[in-house]
C-alpha cells in the first residue's frame, strides 16, 4: 500500500486537482519518497511500456539465438500483437467469469462493510487532528487491475473545501490509514471484491461534522502531548 500524499510523493505536483475523487493509475506517474525495491519493482511493472517490452522479450531473444529465424521473426508485426494481447488479456487480467468466482458476493459485501468501518473511524481521526469542521472527507482507495501479480494500492484522504485537495497527511495520520489492512482484510481481499465488481475504485465518505467533541479533544490533547 502506498499512502498518497506531499510527504511520500517526491514530484508533489501530481497530486493537484480541480475534481474529486483525484485518480491515479493510466493518468499520472507517482515517484514515491524512501520506497522499497518491491514497492519500485509493482510501480515499474504497472507501466504499459515495461510490460509491452516485456512481453516482446522472445522477439529479441530469438533472432540473436538463431540466424536461421531473424528475419521472419523481426518481420512479424501481427505476431507482436497477438503476444502483448495474450499478456495482457489473459495472463495479466481475469476474464467476467473468473472474476466472478474470486469471491462470493455475501463475503463480498462484508468485506465491503468492514473497509467502510474502518475508513469512517480513521477519517474521523484524521478530521479531529487536522481540526477540519465542515465538509467531507473522503478515502479514496485505488487498486491496480492486474491479476497474479502483487497487488498495489493507492490510499489518498481528498476534501473538496476550500478547494479540491489531497489532505496533507502527517505520520500519525499514515499511521493510522495503516490499520485499513491486517490478516482480516488484506488488499488481495479487497482486489478480489474489485475484481468481481469491475471496480477498482473505493471513495468512502465522512462528514466531518459527524465527528464528536471527545473526538476533537482527544486529538487536541494527543497534539499537546507531542508538543511537549
Amino acid at each position: 500500500m502506498l499512502i498518497v500524499t506531499q510527504a511520500t510523493i517526491a514530484n508533489a505536483r501530481v497530486l493537484e486537482t480541480r475534481s474529486l475523487p483525484k485518480k491515479f493509475f493510466g493518468r499520472v506517474q507517482l515517484v514515491p519518497k524512501g520506497a522499497g525495491l518491491g514497492l519500485w519493482a509493482r510501480l515499474i511493472f504497472e507501466m504499459q511500456l515495461f510490460r509491452y517490452l516485456s512481453a516482446l522479450l522472445p522477439f529479441v531473444v530469438i533472432p540473436l539465438s538463431s540466424r536461421d529465424l531473424a528475419l521472419p521473426v523481426t518481420q512479424a508485426p501481427l505476431a507482436m500483437l497477438i503476444v502483448i494481447a495474450f499478456v495482457e488479456m489473459k495472463v495479466l487480467r481475469l476474464s467476467k467469469a473468473a472474476r466472478a468466482r474470486e469471491v462470493d458476493e455475501d463475503t463480498a459485501a462484508r468485506r465491503l462493510d468492514a473497509l467502510s468501518f474502518r475508513a469512517r473511524a480513521a477519517l474521523r481521526k484524521i478530521a479531529a487532528r487536522h481540526g477540519i469542521a465542515e465538509g467531507e472527507l473522503r478515502l479514496v482507495i485505488e487498486q491496480s487491475e492486474l491479476a497474479r501479480v502483487a497487488p498495489l494500492t493507492l490510499v489518498s484522504v481528498q476534501c473538496a473545501l476550500p478547494q479540491p485537495r489531497l489532505l496533507a497527511l502527517d505520520a500519525a495520520d499514515r499511521a493510522e490509514l495503516a490499520g485499513l489492512f491486517d490478516a482480516a482484510l488484506s488488499e488481495r481481499d479487497l482486489l478480489a471484491v474489485n475484481h468481481r465488481e469491475d471496480r477498482y475504485i473505493r471513495d468512502i465518505a465522512q462528514e466531518a461534522r459527524a465527528v464528536s467533541a471527545h473526538a476533537r479533544l482527544a486529538a487536541a490533547l494527543e497534539k499537546r502531548g507531542a508538543g511537549a
